[in-house]
């Protein structure tokens, strides 16, 4: 082929994309109101402006299936459920019914039972093939059960589910125990999450004691290069005030008090769980709300002697900036 046909033929397809597109953009714009954006809805263009019906007989790509709201589009649709960190498999196997029952509902023969149970026992073995996923089945479980017990979110299990497995591929759970890491990466992942919640409250629900968890805690948090702030005492406030059915006014004050006394540097080295509830005991005698140092050092978790000791220093802060 020579040098000029091969130019004439360059030329073709390139006059003929520009006409496709002059002929794309000239149906894109509404003819009736001179709108440019349309919407594609049931295999049909329309102007987003007045409605007018541009182009018709689409290819439809969603379902075809209509919902008016969630509960009827969870019902009708037919995919699984999203894949999560929380599950050692993220999901994705598939369980045997622990029902005895056919597809229509009928009960199954003995012999047909036994062949089910042993379907389950080989499906469970499976499931976790090798060490590694039968410490990350463990793992994940103990997170759950932990979770759940402190009325902690979804989103922060995740995050506490990621934090794990990426301490099991860098080899940081030798040496330790799974309950140990497992606690210590929901604690990191409260406390990243910023949602308020103590050394104390993990350590009631976990399984080892408080010194192993804040060990485990700082080597897990130093090797995986967490940068997580010092917790906020205002975050414990209106857990706190709503244990000890206190208003709202109280509430306002406790922050107000902890702002001044925070700001003057007495937070430093202090525990925020300790301060937030020595603010708390000032506010409700403030506002003619009195509730007992035990109570409030039995709902914050904290001792009486501390809440006397931040109390008195933030007293004394507070006659100072008076």
């Amino acid at each position: 082929m020579s040098q000029t046909s091969t130019n004439r033929l360059r030329q073709d397809r390139e006059r003929g994309e520009q006409t496709e597109t002059e002929t794309q953009s000239e149906q894109s714009v509404c003819p009736e109101c001179g709108h440019s954006d349309a919407i594609e809805e049931q295999g049909e263009r329309c102007c987003m402006n007045c409605g007018l019906v541009l182009e018709e007989s689409l290819l439809d790509r969603g379902p075809e299936w209509r919902a008016f709201d969630s509960q009827e589009r969870d019902r009708k649709s037919r995919v699984g459920a999203p894949t999560t960190n929380t599950m050692h498999d993220k999901g994705l196997t598939t369980d045997i019914d622990w029902r005895n029952k056919d597809a229509y509902g009928q009960s199954l023969s003995s012999k047909k039972r036994t062949q089910i149970n042993r379907l389950r026992k080989w499906h469970d073995r499976i499931r976790t093939a090798d060490n590694g996923e039968r410490n990350l089945r463990l793992a994940l479980s103990e997170i759950d059960r932990m979770a759940s017990a402190l009325g902690v979110p979804k989103s922060v299990r995740e995050v506490a589910s990621v934090m794990y497995r990426r301490a099991l591929e860098e080899d940081l759970i030798r040496g330790r125990s799974i309950e140990g890491v497992a606690t210590s990466t929901l604690y990191a992942a409260c406390r990243q999450e910023d949602l308020p919640r103590s050394l104390d409250e993990v350590t009631e629900v976990a399984r080892i004691d408080r010194r192993e968890i804040a060990r485990t805690y700082r080597y897990i948090s130093q090797n995986l290069g967490l940068e997580l702030r010092p917790a906020d005492p205002k975050q414990y406030v209106p857990r706190f005030c709503s244990a000890l059915e206190l208003s709202d006014e109280t509430q306002t004050k406790a922050i107000e008090i902890i702002d001044v006394t925070a700001e003057a540097g007495l937070l430093s080295g202090k525990s925020p769980t300790g301060f937030a509830a020595a603010a708390i005991y000032a506010a409700s005698l403030f506002c003619n709300e009195k509730r007992t140092q035990h109570d409030v050092a039995e709902v914050a978790q904290v001792t009486e002697v501390t809440i006397r000791n931040r109390y008195q220093e933030q007293l004394e802060e507070l006659d100072i900036a008076a």
